[in-house]
Order: structure tokens, then sequence, then C-alpha cells
């Protein structure tokens, strides 16, 4: 049984360097406009925490076919059954 592929293993990574990135426009953005440093830094952060939870949802809805039997999304998915202990 083989492990996941490099491209799997970064796409966590992925999401949150596309997420910093918009945090640090939203960041620059706002020094430019108010010229205050506390103000820009706190309005990165909230950038940045909005765009990871935009970009997880996405990842998340948009799926990984997997085995490629089941081409649904994630979330429409039927979940398997559990398992008893």
């Amino acid at each position: 049984m083989t492990g996941p592929s490099w491209r799997e293993r970064l796409k966590p990574l992925e999401l949150v360097g596309m997420a910093a990135v918009l945090g640090v426009f939203a960041g620059v953005i706002a020094v430019i406009g108010t010229r205050s440093i506390e103000i820009a830094v706190i309005l990165a952060g909230i950038a940045f925490i909005a765009a990871l939870l935009v970009l997880a949802m996405l990842a998340l809805a948009a799926g990984d076919p997997g085995d490629g039997t089941d081409d649904r999304p994630v979330l429409e998915r039927e979940k398997p059954p559990r398992r008893r202990k």
C-alpha cells in the first residue's frame, strides 16, 4: 500500500500559503490607507483567517475522488458504516 503523494501532502501548505499572501496583501493595503501598523496587523490577521476558512471550505467541497469510483464532492458522499469496538 502506497502513501500519499507529495502533492497530497503539500496541499494544506498551499492553502495556508495562499491565505498568508492574501493576509499580507490586506495588511499592505491597510498600512497605505491608514498609516497605522496596529490596524494593519489586525486587518491582516482577519483577512488571513477569513481566507483560510474560505479556501478550506472550497477544498472540502471540491473533494478528491480518491479511488475514482465516486466522483461526487466529499460533503455529498454517503458516510461509511461505523466500526464497532
